[in-house]
């Protein structure tokens, strides 16, 4: 399918995007509404690779970082808007046991595996499957990418059929429907792993040169699970009350991210920890994190199915990539709240369960929703 595929409100368009450095070619497909919110999605990593909002006076700015081109995501693993699996976080050793079957998975974050190890989801050139406007409603446009994982793939058990369907609507509402199912008992957990700048990746914009850190932050979270020094969580739910964690009633990023009195804090070189979602694990996307920008006006809401919610403020970013218009991303330039169920949960009983049956179907369903509120600078 080529060309615009408009329905009244909402539009997709299917275009190329590249190639990478085997001569892989890979697509994208645009999602556009009209009131100017578009978003942008590679078939490399099934990857949100731009999302483009209004601030508070109607001006259109992207807001995650990301690459200008699939060479970029290709040369610099660092997740920008990738679909993760198949285990998002980290299992700690790359090791885990089901049914009495012990798996090595393989290791990529010193002796853990983090976001499904080496060639995972976020490296795969996922198949466009579908494109719809969805018909009998013209306020939603819609992009299907579908994935195989064969049995084994990375240490991991069972062959994996995964999918992952973006869709806006009129509203500002980009959902993200994850599904899988397995042809043996594995653990599954994906997410998406778009790190946020709301005030616009420009580097003449409103606050982006300062980064993000000067967000305000809600999240509905009475505990965290504090981590060890390989960022493994310790299986403890500790309360945020008193702390720098607690973002219950709404909190300034760099007002926790240098408290070098929190050893939290010093063991991630700023967050990077999962919270304890009041509302756990719902059939419905409910609310899980309130990022606003006083700068721009620009709002986001998270909403999700899942248990837990990482906070992740980019502290590998060290000046080393090159991002969007040639921007060097350093640390702080970006927030992820990445929806998900808790690091290490294989391992960990008392957090839930990751598995995944034959014959069942694994869901996650996660918004971001966009909005604006009063302009607090101007």
């Amino acid at each position: 399918m080529t060309g615009p595929v408009t329905h009244r409100k909402t539009s997709a368009r299917r275009e190329a995007a590249g190639v990478l450095a085997d001569g892989t070619a890979v697509d994208a497909v645009v999602l556009t509404n009209a009131n100017g919110v578009s978003a942008r999605i590679l078939s490399y990593g099934a990857t949100l690779q731009a999302l483009i909002a209004p601030d508070a006076h109607g001006r259109l700015a992207d807001v995650v970082l990301g690459h200008d081109d699939v060479a970029g995501y290709e040369r610099t693993r660092a997740f920008f808007g990738s679909t993760i699996g198949r285990y998002a976080n980290r299992i700690a050793g790359g090791h885990f046991t089901l049914d009495g079957t012990s798996y090595q998975l393989e290791q990529n974050n010193g002796p853990n595996t983090l976001h499904g190890g080496p060639g995972a989801f976020d490296q795969a050139i996922w198949d466009i499957a579908d494109i719809d406007p969805e018909i009998g409603d013209d306020t939603e446009a819609s992009v299907t990418l579908t994935h195989l994982s064969p049995d084994g793939e990375g240490g991991f058990p069972g062959e994996v059929r995964a999918s992952v369907r973006y869709a806006l609507d009129a509203d500002n509402n980009l959902s993200i429907t994850m599904t899988a199912t397995t042809s043996r008992p594995t653990v599954i957990a994906m997410t998406n792993h778009a790190l946020f700048n709301l005030s616009g990746l420009d580097r003449a914009g409103d606050g982006a040169p300062q980064g993000a850190m000067r967000h305000r932050l809600t999240i509905p979270a009475a505990a965290f699970t504090p981590v060890d020094a390989d960022l493994i969580p310790t299986g403890d739910l500790r309360p945020v009350a008193g702390t720098v964690f607690d973002f219950r009633a709404g909190r300034i990023l760099s007002d926790g991210l240098r408290d070098g009195t929190e050893a939290q804090i010093v063991i991630g070189r700023g967050y990077d920890h999962n919270f304890v979602l009041d509302k756990g694990l719902t059939a419905q996307p409910q609310l899980a994190a309130v990022l606003e920008d006083p700068a721009s006006g620009r709002r986001l809401d998270v909403l999700t199915t899942e248990p837990g919610l990482q906070l992740y403020t980019a502290n590998a970013s060290d000046g080393r990539n090159i991002g969007k218009q040639g921007t060097l991303y350093r640390m702080g330039d970006g927030i992820a709240l990445e929806p998900q169920k808790f690091p290490d949960t294989p391992n960990q009983p008392a957090f839930g369960s990751a598995r995944l049956d034959p014959g069942q179907t694994y869901r996650h369903v996660m918004i971001y929703r966009l909005s604006t509120v009063r302009h607090l600078d101007r």
